[in-house]
C-alpha cells in the first residue's frame, strides 16, 4: 500500500463516522437541549443542538465573566441587568413602556430554571401590565436588547442605573481583571 492510501483510509473513516452519526439523529433540540420528534432536515440546524430561534426556559444562571467575574444570566447565556430605580421591598419594577423596550423584563413563566445561585433569592414580582419578572433578592431582572449574544455586557453602568447584578444580587460596579489595562501600559 502506498503512503497517500494510507492517509486517507482515517479521513475516510473518520467522515463514514460523523456520517452515520448524522444518519442517527433525527429530532430537534428542544429549549434544554434535548432531542424532539421533528425532522432538522433542510432547516440548517445542526442535529442534538438547541434551536437558536427558540426562547430559553426562564430562570437565572450563576456564569463568570473574564471582565466582570460572578455575573448571573438568563439560561439563554445573555446578562442579566438590575435598576437603580426599582425598589426591592417589595419588589417593584420601574422600567415601563418604552424603558421595557429596550431593558426586557426576565419573564417568570411556570418552573424557573436556577442554576448555580442560592434559590432562596430568586422570586417573582408581578409588573404593572399583568406579566410576571424574575427578581434576585428583591431586585427585579432584565435583559439589555442590544446585547446581541450571550457574554455581552453593553448596558454595564447605562445611565448610571443599569449594572448587571451578581449572583448574591448586589450589582457590579467594577471590572474584576483591573490589571488589564495597567499591565498593558493602556
Amino acid at each position: 500500500m502506498n503512503p497517500v492510501s494510507r492517509s486517507v483510509i482515517p479521513l475516510t473513516l473518520a467522515l463514514a463516522a460523523v456520517a452515520s452519526t448524522a444518519a442517527c439523529t433525527t429530532g430537534t433540540a428542544g429549549p434544554n437541549g434535548s432531542p424532539g420528534a421533528a425532522s432538522t432536515a433542510g432547516t440548517g440546524q445542526i442535529p442534538g443542538m438547541p434551536d437558536p430561534a427558540a426562547e430559553p426556559a426562564p430562570g437565572v444562571t450563576a456564569a463568570i465573566l473574564f471582565d466582570l467575574g460572578p455575573i448571573v444570566t438568563d439560561t439563554g447565556g445573555f446578562t442579566l441587568y438590575r435598576y437603580d430605580k426599582d425598589t426591592v421591598n417589595p419588589p417593584k419594577s420601574n422600567c415601563t413602556e418604552t424603558c421595557s423596550r429596550t431593558w426586557i423584563p426576565a419573564k417568570a413563566d411556570g418552573d424557573l430554571v436556577v442554576t448555580g445561585i442560592d434559590r432562596a433569592l430568586v422570586g417573582t414580582v408581578t409588573r404593572d401590565d399583568g406579566t410576571d419578572q424574575v427578581t434576585l433578592a428583591g431586585w427585579p431582572l432584565y435583559r439589555n436588547a442590544k446585547d446581541a449574544m450571550p457574554g455581552n455586557t453593553g448596558g454595564q453602568g447605562v445611565d448610571d442605573a443599569w449594572f448587571p447584578v451578581k449572583p448574591d444580587g448586589t450589582k457590579v460596579l467594577l471590572t474584576a481583571d483591573t490589571w488589564q489595562a495597567d499591565d498593558l501600559g493602556l
